[in-house]
């Protein structure tokens, strides 16, 4: 038997999300088939799951009408709020994003260098996140390790801001003790909700992709909301998010970015003629 690997035999082994890797993405218009296969049937595999370390991964899609759903109207990450066609999440093992950044670095290096990177491609949002907190429906919901494997049927991805970075603690502990507890009631249609702590950019990115993400977390002001749903999110928008800018304002935060998705059918071209808004 080979003597085992010493990634191994040292460093934690809990059974968790500890990280998450969050990345929304738009394709330049004329190029959304082309990379939606590029993506699912290569960049999936090769650049993401085939990390150690990042034990699950999903896609999700931004349909037409689910990006007119988005708010604010204005916001600080794109010039229109609508970009952003796919969403994907991956989780990463507690204790173990140092090396999971590391090996993602260094493949894309090497996909680069054999020319496995498809450019025609903008990213409004990329964070490698450190888990702060989920909250579920009741106690039958499945443990947040296994929230990608059986998609819900809707995902809606907030970016919530604290004033200054010194009080983004207060603000995460308000949605996780307070908010999203009175907000994911039992027997309400928000099966979980799962708060993150956004991160600077790796400095490891290609550059073309890190000069788009100089924002992404906001000066450390920035926290990552996941909220998993067990019906399409458009039904629920008035009643379940449209007033949740209002609720975080009231705190003396205020929300960057609410976006609905529903799950993409991996490994086939669903919905890839009504991702563009009507002259977006």
């Amino acid at each position: 038997m080979d003597e085992p690997t010493p990634a191994a035999l040292t460093g934690p082994v809990e059974v968790g999300v500890g990280h998450a890797l969050i990345t929304l993405v738009s394709p330049r218009r004329g190029h959304e088939r082309e990379y939606n296969r590029w993506y699912e049937d290569d960049h999936f595999w090769a650049g993401a799951l085939y990390s150690p370390w990042l034990f699950a991964g999903r896609r999700w899609t931004a349909t037409r009408a689910l990006a007119e759903l988005r708010s604010p109207v204005r916001t600080p990450l794109v010039d229109d709020v609508r970009d952003g066609a796919y969403l994907a999440t991956y989780w990463i093992a507690p204790g173990r994003l140092q090396e999971t950044t590391g090996w993602l670095a260094s493949m894309n290096a090497r996909l680069g260098e054999e020319d496995r990177i498809f450019t025609e491609r903008d990213h409004v949002y990329t964070s490698f996140t450190d888990h702060a907190g989920t909250v579920y429906r009741d106690p039958g919901v499945p443990r947040d390790v296994f929230s990608l494997m059986d998609p819900a049927p809707g995902l809606v991805l907030g970016l919530v801001d604290a004033p200054t970075a010194e009080d983004r603690p207060g603000l995460e502990r308000w949605l996780v003790e307070d908010y999203l507890p009175r907000t994911v009631p039992e027997g309400g249609p928000v099966t979980s909700a799962m708060v993150f702590r956004t991160n600077p950019p790796d400095p490891r990115l290609r550059p073309d992709v890190l000069a788009g993400l100089a924002r992404v977390a906001n000066g450390g002001r920035r926290l990552t909301v996941l909220w998993f749903t067990d019906r399409h999110p458009a039904a629920l928008w008035e009643e379940r998010f449209a007033a949740i800018g209002d609720e975080v304002a009231r705190v003396g935060g205020e929300v960057a970015l609410l976006a609905p998705f529903i799950p993409s059918v991996m490994g086939t071209d669903a919905h890839v003629d009504d991702l563009r808004p009507q002259g977006g």
